[in-house]
């Protein structure tokens, strides 16, 4: 066992043991190459791509990020290269960072998820996938994936069936209960859930009176949401047995610290990389000074340490 001079800061997600629970989210780390000069990548317990998609994505047209009170507005449109341009490109740099890979993925059709989860399955490097569902469906209309229980139970079922690789789902808070699609995503045979997307959001010129994105509305993060998004984990983790992980406004080692506390087995840090490169390290080291000080042996006995009146 190890001394609370030297805490165990490991945790298990799935098949996935993580040297530490700390994660780069899916969006703001680009393809990883972009913070190779600001620190060791290898620190982080595990790197999540950009979103990727059967077939490259152009995006929304531009602007496409606006900063505002206490967070950024962002209308990327999940731009992407595409399946076999990842694989080809990307991938490759990647391998070389001892820590995991997981891809973040998405489809606007649920063939489109089944085949892009099959085809990631037997790719040498890749560790887990995180799937987004927080896209539209085309063949219903546009309904939100993420917003239908039995929909997402439907989806996250059979795309179970076609990788063995660890499947976490990030769920969307823009629904009415999102305790209610993780139990949903959990019955369908997730091994973890992921949250919070972003919540959507819009700004307005007052000059030009325009939309001051260039998609009118987009997704909104940063500390502005850390309250919303540490209330929807608590919500969460009272109602699945499987991992939950944390996001939404960490910029520092105690915002994640309340995000184990409530109940995340691991976090991920978005918006901060885009201030602090290294706000990742920062927070490990962060996590690891709190154990020693509360002499607590390891982060995973922190998870839901979270005390009610």
């Amino acid at each position: 066992m190890n001394s609370i001079r030297n805490p165990d800061l490991s945790v298990t997600i799935g098949k996935i043991q993580l040297k530490n629970p700390v994660m780069v989210a899916s969006g703001t780390f680009g393809f990883g190459e972009e913070y190779d000069d600001f620190f060791d990548l290898h620190q982080l317990g595990a790197i999540l791509s950009k979103g990727i998609s059967l077939k490259p994505m152009m995006g929304n047209p531009p602007p496409r990020i606006f900063e505002t009170e206490g967070g950024i507005l962002n209308s990327i449109g999940l731009q992407n290269p595409g399946f076999q341009n990842f694989i080809n490109n990307k991938l490759p740099y990647y391998k070389k960072i001892k820590t995991h890979l997981i891809i973040n993925f998405f489809g606007h059709t649920q063939r489109e998820y089944i085949d892009l989860a099959r085809r990631f399955d037997g790719v040498p490097g890749i560790s887990g996938l995180e799937m987004n569902i927080s896209c539209p469906n085309v063949k219903r209309g546009g309904i939100v994936f993420g917003s239908d229980p039995k929909m997402v139970y439907k989806l996250v079922r059979e795309v179970r069936k076609v990788t063995k690789l660890t499947l976490i789902i990030k769920l969307s808070p823009n629904v009415t209960d999102i305790a209610l699609i993780a139990k949903s995503v959990e019955e369908g045979g997730a091994d973890a859930v992921s949250l919070i997307n972003t919540i959507k959001a819009m700004a307005v010129n007052i000059h030009s009176r325009k939309p001051e994105l260039g998609n009118m509305i987009g997704g909104l993060s940063g500390p502005a949401i850390k309250p919303i998004a540490l209330r929807m984990v608590w919500e969460v983790s009272q109602r699945v047995k499987i991992p939950v992980i944390g996001m939404g406004g960490i910029m520092k080692a105690e915002d994640a610290i309340e995000f184990i506390l409530v109940g995340a087995s691991a976090i991920q840090i978005g918006t901060a990389n885009l201030i602090n490169p290294r706000t990742g390290v920062d927070v490990i080291n962060g996590i690891k000074k709190y154990l020693i000080q509360n002499k607590i042996e390891s982060v995973q006995k922190l998870t839901g340490l979270f005390k009610t009146y």
